[in-house]
């Protein structure tokens, strides 16, 4: 087995920006402690989305076709 990385630098997954998250979720959100806890990562993604300009493009055409085709029900 390899040896996890110290940094996240050493090529792995970066941690968690947990600070820019609780600044974002207390201070701009001002959600209470119990709520911010409480969000699943999809919804604290969702939330977050406006403040830190991450935004996928729309579905087109195409991708429409494909997840029908992929989920018909």
């Amino acid at each position: 087995m390899g040896r996890a990385p110290a940094f996240p630098g050493e090529g792995g997954p970066s941690p968690f920006p947990w600070q820019a998250a609780m600044a974002l979720g207390f201070g701009r959100l001002r959600l209470s402690s119990q709520a911010f806890w409480a969000l699943t990562p999809r919804e604290l993604a969702a939330a977050l989305r406006p403040f830190t300009g991450e935004a996928r493009a729309p579905l087109g055409r195409a991708g429409l076709a494909a997840l029908m085709a992929r989920f018909p029900d």
